[in-house]
């Protein structure tokens, strides 16, 4: 099965120009082009594109081969998302925070010669500031150590508190007080003289519903009678809020899917043309 696969592809590859990608030059630089630019002479092969596409198309079905069982493949095409996107997120970490914003800060002039043309060689008269954050980015350092891993502590629990507090604050206004503010709704709509039924309905819902769930979590109470029932259907409507949220990042992940797929089908295999860039095949 695998050996025709092999075939298939290959003819594919060699008869239909499956997985191929062109690019043209537009303003001086590289620009993707379609099959159609290719035919009318406006744009070339690309072997850097090309392989490209079928190396993403291996490391798709590599992830897609888990769905079988775990094997080496998977774990290869596992290990290097991840080596790749850590390194990814160091260098981007280093040339938008570290150098613009802590050695640029402290010795602007030295950047300046050789990272940023564009930034200013004067330093500000705070700059001294900023040797707080490098000493306590020299002190994480230590985690590597066996010896001096307790060093590591005092920056990591700085940052943790600092950035606990920051989010706090953010979570409390954005999140929080809005919450309350938009469950404080006129149970009887009327606008213009005029009643407003379904609206009327809605903020009905939303208070008993929040009051239901506020219920639920009063452990202090037993839940007999009255309190019971209300209890119950605070219930009912967090398994809906649950099942909403679920359903929400299942179609999120569907939409990611569908995007592989297309990628596979399109791109790489070449067997649909949704947006026309293969006319005449």
């Amino acid at each position: 099965m695998w050996l025709l696969f092999a075939v298939w592809l290959l003819y594919r590859a060699v008869f239909v120009g499956a997985g191929s990608s062109y690019v043209t030059e537009l303003d001086g630089r590289a620009a993707a082009a379609t099959h159609n630019d290719f035919i009318a002479g406006t744009a070339d092969f690309s072997w850097p594109r090309t392989i490209g596409v079928w190396c993403a198309a291996f490391l798709t079905l590599a992830v897609f081969s888990f769905l079988y069982r775990d094997n080496a493949i998977y774990k290869f095409a596992e290990s290097l998302f991840v080596g790749v996107s850590a390194a990814y997120w160091m260098v981007v970490g280093f040339w938008t925070v570290i150098i613009p914003n802590l050695l640029g800060k402290i010795w602007p002039a030295w950047i300046q010669s050789w990272a940023m043309p564009g930034m200013s060689p004067v330093r500000d008269e705070d700059w001294w500031l900023f040797l707080i954050p490098l000493i306590l980015g020299v002190m994480l350092l230590w985690r590597l150590s066996p010896q001096g891993a307790w060093i590591a502590r005092w920056p990591l629990a700085f940052i943790i508190g600092s950035t606990a507090g920051i989010r706090l604050v953010g979570f409390i206004q954005a999140d929080f007080l809005s919450q309350i503010h938009n469950t404080i709704e006129p149970v009887v709509v009327v606008e213009n003289g005029q009643f407003l039924l379904g609206q009327s309905i809605k903020n009905f819902l939303i208070i008993v519903s929040v009051l239901a769930a506020t219920v639920y979590f009063f452990f202090s109470i037993e839940h007999k009678g009255g309190v019971g029932k209300i209890s119950q259907v605070g219930v009912w409507v967090l398994m809906v809020t649950f099942g909403a949220a679920f359903g929400y990042t299942v179609m999120g992940r569907i939409a990611l899917l569908a995007i592989r797929f297309e990628f596979l089908f399109d791109d790489w295999l070449w067997l649909i043309d949704p947006a026309g860039k293969r006319l005449g095949m």
